[in-house]
């Protein structure tokens, strides 16, 4: 968890990431699920509202006071929406993959030890039974 809010802390003002490349960007290629999940426990301080979905959908809208305050946010920080809207990945997306370098994206991960975060039950519950999780808990008979 700390590693996830770590990079979506790390997103700068005006650019948006999505659930996907933050799972990729932690070695995960297949967890956009797993970071939806844990953002949905964001701590204050971790701009939640610059992770969309891989469509420049504003997907995790309904966590915010009002559906349209994610959008507020972010247009507040000069992102623009298309007539769909939409988010320009193109234009505003920020891969920390990408858009890092190795040292400084595993230098970011390496600081993420310092926060001090904790998952809740439900969470640690949906972690282990969601098939795309590497949480995920295997019965013995599939091991």
């Amino acid at each position: 968890m700390a590693r996830v809010y770590t990079l979506v802390r790390a997103c700068p003002s005006g650019r948006v990431t999505t659930y996907g490349w933050i799972g990729k960007a932690l070695g995960y290629p297949r967890g956009a699920s797993m970071v939806g999940m844990i953002m949905n426990e964001s701590p204050r301080g971790v701009p939640a509202q610059r992770v969309i979905n891989s469509q420049g959908e504003l997907s995790g809208s309904w966590a915010f006071e009002t559906p349209e305050k994610m959008r507020q946010l972010l247009e507040a920080e000069g992102i623009v929406f298309s007539a769909q809207g939409r988010v320009d990945l193109k234009r505003y997306g920020w891969d920390p993959s990408r858009d890092l370098d190795a040292q400084a994206l595993q230098e970011l991960l390496d600081s993420a030890s310092a926060l001090n975060v904790g998952a809740s039950p439900q969470l640690l519950s949906r972690l282990r039974r969601h098939p795309a999780s590497p949480f995920r808990e295997v019965p013995d008979e599939q091991a």
